[in-house]
């Protein structure tokens, strides 16, 4: 029930009440005069012939009920001046704690949008002169969804609690903190001397918000920290709407920073927004169209110069945008809920394809770490490759170790599924980090992808010789697969031999090429592509 309608609904409930004792008194007072005048008209009447005992008597009887009925009518209304205070008072505190509702976050006890709106509001009608400015802060704790999880959600409102505290004895009397939903919560600073004020207002907010804490006999720290968006009246807009659009933009910014940062708007970010806008739109209709198609990057035996694999890679060209790469695209469809439908698509397809090869030459897919947290993609997966017809020894699913730490229950259950199916599982971007060896215990793996900054590096830089050289070595003691990933020259193709590593992929071999082109490679006997 939202305030305004309590409010309405205690009004109507004291005017009836209201209503039926009026009637109720009317009724009574007018049975009363007339029994009263009907006494007198009586008393009149007979005077004439009454006896003069008789008639004092009938007159005292007159002035005693007078008296009486004046006496009922003053306690009458005494009563109902007494009932009308209480309902009186009743009301204004009804209204007092529907404005506190409408007004007040109930968990925190801090403002909430709508008051934050109103005192911003306020506070962009007076804005401040030449040298100062007034900043809006917008926060969200990073690592605040697993308190919840873990340690449940009264955990988690009591943490958010205390945030509430830390923040509000952070600011000057006059400044605003408030509660906008979950773990968003906004600052209003007005009268800053400048942005150096804002940024120190924010570093305050980092350091007050990484420390850790205690809830009971439990201490939390919030994960990865904070994330501060900070936009300036009247520097970056002067309306409500305006500059919180624009401090949410600089939040997201701030929020793609590892740990706790803080982002100031800048006018080049509120055009990418609007190019990322513009592309999600055109990708939802490319991706419903069918406009995108799949390229194959050959995954070779340096030793025998065949192909015996290639790597299914997203590809799109937009009429007008033109060249559209993955890295822009991706992250789009993974942050606006498309990223199961495209894969889905791009995954039919190359199915399709990769089942006109030879039957020893596998594909290999990428699946997106938000994918993994999907517990159903194996069935998925599965369904695509029974209605393809392609075998399920022949795909090859590459997962990254970020992707793994995401949610390693799901991930081990998924890949677990799909292992025991018969799809072959890689890991993508080996060696750099997440406690690999920790993911070689634990996960069934057929094969580890080296990172190509490795392989890029290793001429120059005797340490990632070392590290090429200890993960082929580890490959080989596990029993893996091991494929060099950014191969691009002769040298590095050699040097890769020499260490024991016989499989390939890069620009040295052939970039990603169309479906039939693909297919000739294999057709013509997987002779490799070189480039000049």
């Amino acid at each position: 029930m939202t305030p305004k309608t309590f409010s309405q609904r205690l009004s109507a409930r004291i005017s009836r009440h209201r209503a039926a004792y009026d009637d109720g008194f009317f009724i009574f007072a007018i049975l009363l005069v007339a029994s009263f005048i009907f006494f007198e008209v009586h008393v009149f009447k007979t005077e004439k012939t009454a006896s003069l005992t008789k008639a004092t008597l009938e007159l005292n009887e007159i002035m005693a009920l007078s008296a009486l009925f004046c006496v009922g009518l003053v306690v009458y209304a005494g009563r109902r001046l007494l009932e009308q205070k209480r309902e009186l008072t009743r009301r204004i505190d009804a209204e007092r704690e529907a404005r506190v509702l409408a007004l007040e976050d109930p968990l925190t006890g801090l403002p909430n949008r709508r008051r934050f709106d109103e005192c911003l509001n306020a506070a962009l009608a007076a804005l401040p002169g030449a040298q100062a400015t007034h900043a809006v802060l917008l926060l969200d704790l990073n690592g605040f969804k697993r308190i919840n999880d873990v340690f449940g959600h009264a955990d988690g409102d009591d943490v958010l609690s205390i945030i509430g505290s830390r923040l509000a004895g952070l600011v000057r009397e006059g400044d605003v903190v408030a509660r906008l939903g979950g773990d968003e919560f906004a600052l209003l600073a007005q009268h800053m001397s400048g942005p150096e004020a804002a940024a120190g207002l924010a570093l305050r907010v980092i350091e007050a918000l990484n420390a850790p804490v205690r809830v009971g006999n439990m201490e939390h720290a919030i994960g990865v920290g904070v994330g501060i968006g900070i936009a300036l009246a009247p520097r970056d807009a002067t309306t409500v709407s305006e500059i919180m659009r624009k401090a949410d933009i600089a939040l997201y910014r701030a929020k793609a920073e590892s740990g706790s940062a803080m982002r100031f708007f800048e006018a080049e970010m509120d055009a990418q927004v609007r190019e990322r806008s513009v592309i999600e739109r055109e990708l939802r209709k490319a991706i419903a169209g069918g406009d995108l198609r799949v390229a194959y990057q050959p995954q070779m035996d340096m030793k025998t110069g065949r192909a015996v694999g290639f790597e299914a890679l997203a590809r799109w060209t937009h009429p007008t945008l033109g060249e559209i790469p993955p890295d822009r695209f991706i992250p789009i469809a993974e942050d606006s809920g498309l990223i199961r439908e495209l894969t889905g698509k791009l995954l039919r397809q190359a199915c399709r394809d990769a089942r006109a090869w030879p039957s020893d030459v596998a594909l290999a897919f990428n699946i997106s770490p938000l994918e993994l947290k999907d517990r159903t993609l194996g069935l998925r997966i599965m369904s695509i490759l029974a209605e393809t017809g392609l075998a399920p020894n022949r795909l090859e699913i590459e997962i990254t170790e970020s992707a793994l730490v995401r949610d390693m229950d799901a991930a081990k259950d998924v890949l677990g599924a799909l292992r025991d199916a018969g799809v072959r599982i890689a890991l993508d971007d080996f060696g750099t980090g997440y406690s690999s060896h920790y993911h070689l215990r634990n996960f069934k793996l057929d094969k580890i992808k080296i990172d190509r900054s490795f392989i890029e590096s290793m001429a120059t830089d005797p340490e990632s010789a070392a590290i090429v050289r200890a993960l082929v070595g580890l490959g080989a003691g596990l029993s893996l697969e091991v494929t060099a990933e950014g191969v691009e020259t002769a040298e590095q193709e050699a040097s890769l031999i020499e260490q024991g590593c016989s499989l390939g992929q890069g620009y040295r071999f052939s970039a990603a090429v169309p479906a039939a082109q693909a297919m000739a490679m294999v057709a013509a006997g997987a002779k490799r592509v070189r480039r000049a």
